[in-house]
């Protein structure tokens, strides 16, 4: 997914997907995060990729890809050697709430990201009428279609920035215990496969 300098070659790096349905808040999320201010975004073509530290010798690279309708047939190619999923709604919209929901199933079923943590993040918190983060589990399904990862769904707000401090911390926990896992894992198979 990326190439480190050799600036950050000690650092332990664990590899974020940002995925979510056009107009959800995602772009102005990540900079939100990364500069912990408000910036003025235009839908992304493509994607967008910002390193983040988390901490002590601690970083995360968060892929932000574009949610147009023809951009998420792209999706997977982005899906390989991710850490962990956050999974952007936006609370307000709910004539296109199947429509996300369709996505996030779609992208669960992946077998690149089986058992891949997620954090969903019910975004626009701020505007009168958002579904909360109750209605938005209930609305996902998440204890049936996440009962095979970490999952947690984040009330957040964007603009403001509320919720976003949380949701990144348990989506970097999540990542970082996943890439363990998986990590450990590889290293018995290793071992078993010398024998």
């Amino acid at each position: 997914m990326g190439l480190l300098n050799s600036k950050h070659s000690k650092i332990r790096q664990a590899q974020i997907l940002m995925l979510g349905l056009d107009s959800a808040g995602k772009s102005t999320l990540l900079y939100k995060l990364k500069f912990n201010d408000s910036f003025l975004t235009l839908p992304t073509i493509g994607f967008n990729v910002e390193m983040i530290e988390t901490g002590q010798n601690a970083a995360v690279t968060v892929w932000d890809v574009g949610g147009q309708q023809k951009m998420r047939t792209f999706w997977c190619n982005y899906f390989e050697n991710t850490d962990g999923l956050m999974y952007v709604v936006d609370s307000t919209d709910k004539q296109r709430l199947e429509d996300s929901k369709k996505e996030f199933e779609r992208i669960l079923k992946n077998e690149l990201v089986k058992n891949v943590p997620v954090v969903l993040l019910a975004n626009k918190q701020d505007v009168p009428g958002a579904l909360n983060a109750e209605e938005i589990t209930r609305n996902f399904n998440m204890k049936k279609h996440c009962s095979d990862r970490n999952w947690y769904v984040q009330p957040c707000c964007a603009i403001t920035g509320e919720g976003l401090a949380e949701a990144f911390q348990r989506i970097t926990t999540f990542a970082n215990n996943y890439k363990i896992s998986r990590e450990e894992a590889f290293t018995i198979f290793k071992q078993d496969e010398k024998l």
